[in-house]
């Protein structure tokens, strides 16, 4: 089987949080550990010949994921790191490092191969009666990352959580620790509509006697992580002395995190191109998880800390670049948390007219988001343009219309993404903001790379 149809058979499997068609009756997937340790078993279980480290949360858990494993590829580990959604290409999901190099996607042949040895596990199962069903897409795409990182002899992997955790595919791992970043609601309808709720899911990546590593957060989330720490005996890490007492700098246009803090009782430079000071955390965290590593015999110097910090790349999270002459900034912006902090990078940094395109997942709190990104848009000069993605997930133009309209916002509606953007770039100056959604900074970006329009 060729690259593009072991990628054609794996969209077929569906995206476990996609809509029911309507008028269907059939009740939603239920997620069950037991059957993503039965694909792994019959496997081989791949995930024990590495060492793992689970990162959950809401927002930030994919910028901490990427800067950890830069660290851990700075070091001189053999790294693996597993995050989603991709942007663009699903082999986006799934890196590898040796020596020091680059973090590199999984290539083409490489990926087709072991999905068939995946379809071909899932399909005995079934016939055996093993598992009642295929496995879903994430559960499949986890259980090649699990193949890629043994085969390619990794020994440290960075495992991303997809949704929640406790039932999530990437929690068959026994990690060393388990990092868990800020929580707020998103997903309510599969984790529960309350910060308790979603941080009780969360907490499930913790085991008996491990470790924690946290930051002080909402009330109810510290409440819920501390009630389970507790109750596991988990050992917690505050990474809050790693964070800066303020900032060197004043916030920049050229999108960096600069400033000092002490490590181990030396003072090391951050030099990140994540932008915002929301990453603060992010870094915080990531840098913490590495201390603890050292601890446990892992070794990372602080050389090594703050080289994987300055190399670390994370796309989509307040990504600027040039299009046809015009200043882009795209950001996944995906919950109002997203949101908020995209507001505040965009008040504290851009001034004059701006246009926003914006579109959603249909399944989030798209009214909530708009609610906080539009006034920045509405100003003299400003535009806000809207667009359904082509998700079957995403919220119609109609949809979209309507909350404009609810806002008292004027906005215009476009068919699709790609004329939304060619529009927003005949437009006069002013930054293009692209945000509102993972999938939407990904399909600008899938437009970008196919030559769409011009640098």
């Amino acid at each position: 089987m060729n690259y593009a149809t072991a990628i054609e058979h794996l969209y077929a499997l569906g995206h476990e949080l996609a809509p029911k068609p309507k008028g269907s009756n059939a009740p939603r997937r239920k997620f069950d550990l037991a059957h993503m340790r039965a694909l792994a078993e019959e496997l081989g279980n791949p995930q024990r010949s590495f060492t793992s480290i689970l990162i959950a949360g809401t927002n930030g858990k994919g910028s901490t994921s990427a800067t950890l494993a830069s660290i851990l590829k700075s070091a001189g580990h053999s790294v693996g790191l597993y995050t989603s959604p991709h942007l663009v290409r699903v082999n986006e999901r799934i890196k590898t490092s040796h020596d020091g190099a680059a973090l590199r996607d999984i290539d083409d042949d490489t990926f087709a191969r072991l999905y068939v040895r995946v379809d071909d596990a899932a399909a005995k199962l079934v016939q055996e009666n093993k598992l009642p069903h295929a496995p879903s897409f994430f559960e499949v795409v986890t259980a090649i990352a699990f193949l890629a990182f043994a085969e390619a002899g990794v020994k440290m992997a960075v495992l991303e959580v997809g949704l929640g955790g406790q039932l999530d595919a990437t929690n068959i791992v026994d990690p060393i620790l388990s990092v868990i970043t800020d929580i707020s609601l998103d997903h309510t309808e599969w984790l529960g509509d309350t910060i308790t709720l979603i941080a009780g899911e969360k907490a499930g990546i913790l085991r008996e006697n491990g470790i924690m590593i946290t930051l002080p957060q909402h009330a109810d989330a510290n409440r819920a992580l501390g009630e389970v720490a507790v109750a596991k005996n988990v050992t917690g890490i505050n990474a809050a002395e790693y964070l800066p007492l303020r900032s060197n700098e004043a916030p920049r246009k050229d999108a960096a995190n600069h400033y000092s803090v002490r490590v181990r009782n030396e003072d090391l430079a951050v030099d990140s191109p994540l932008a915002g000071s929301h990453q603060q955390r992010n870094i915080a965290l990531a840098i913490a998880t590495a201390v603890a590593l050292d601890a446990k015999g892992i070794t990372i110097s602080n050389a090594a800390i703050a080289e994987g910090i300055r190399t670390t790349a994370w796309p989509g999270r307040l990504q600027r670049l040039t299009l046809q002459g015009r200043d882009v900034l795209m950001d996944v912006a995906h919950n109002p948390a997203g949101a908020w902090a995209l507001r505040s990078y965009l008040s504290n940094t851009f001034q004059g007219p701006q246009t926003l395109v914006f579109s959603s997942l249909a399944d989030k709190a798209v009214a909530e988001m708009a609610q906080i990104l539009f006034p920045l848009f509405e100003e003299e000069g400003g535009r806000i343009l809207l667009a359904p993605m082509n998700n079957p997930r995403a919220a119609t133009a109609e949809q979209l219309s309507s909350i404009a309209t609810e806002l008292d916002t004027k906005a215009e509606v476009f068919a699709d993404v790609a004329s939304a953007m060619t529009a927003a770039l005949s437009y006069g100056p002013g930054t293009i903001v692209v945000a509102g959604s993972v999938f939407l900074v990904g399909e600008v970006q899938a437009l970008i790379d196919r030559g769409e329009w011009t640098a």
